[in-house]
C-alpha cells in the first residue's frame, strides 16, 4: 500500500525545511506554509522513498530526505515520465503531476555528488499542482486516480 511518509515546508527562502505532521493543500496557495507554493507547475514537490534511497546508496551515505528540499516523501514506486499528467490522491487532496524536479547546484552544496546521484531516472522527484483541496496527514493512503475511475 502506498502512503505519505513525511511532510516538510520551507517558510522562507534560505531557511531549512521544517517537518510538519499535516498540511493544507489548496489550488490557490499550494501547500500552506511553504514559500514556493503558488499557482503553476511547481506548487508542490514529491519524492519517492525508493528513489531517495537509490541516490543515498550511490553516495554511500544515509542522508535525511529533507536536504532534497521536497515537500512530500512517499512510499511509492519511482516516478517516471509516464506519470506526467496523472492525478495522485493523498487523503482528500489531489495533485496533478506536471514535471520532473531537476536537481540544482544547491544539492551539491549540501552533499558533494548529490546532484548527480539525483539526476538519473527521475530520482529527484516531481513537481505538481493541486487540483483538489484537502488537509493531508503523515500516514495517509496514496493512490493514483486512473482516467477510467469515477471516484469523487
Amino acid at each position: 500500500m502506498m502512503k505519505l511518509l513525511d511532510i516538510a515546508v520551507r517558510p522562507a527562502k534560505g531557511e531549512p525545511m521544517q517537518r510538519v505532521e499535516s498540511a493544507q493543500l489548496t489550488q490557490l496557495n499550494g501547500i500552506t506554509g511553504d514559500h514556493r507554493s503558488k499557482s503553476g507547475r511547481r506548487q508542490i514537490s514529491l519524492l519517492s522513498l525508493f528513489s531517495w534511497q537509490c541516490a543515498c546508496n550511490e553516495l554511500g551515505q544515509s542522508l535525511p530526505w529533507t536536504i532534497r528540499r521536497a515537500n512530500l516523501l512517499l512510499d511509492i514506486a519511482p516516478f517516471t515520465s509516464a506519470d506526467v499528467g496523472r492525478i495522485l490522491c493523498i487523503g482528500p487532496a489531489r495533485i496533478e503531476i506536471c514535471v520532473e524536479t531537476e536537481p540544482c547546484r544547491k544539492m551539491d552544496e549540501q552533499v558533494p555528488g548529490l546532484r548527480a546521484a539525483l539526476t538519473p531516472e527521475w530520482r529527484g522527484g516531481v513537481c505538481g499542482n493541486i487540483v483538489q483541496d484537502g488537509i493531508i496527514h503523515i500516514g495517509d493512503t496514496v493512490h493514483w486516480l486512473d482516467a477510467s475511475s469515477e471516484e469523487d
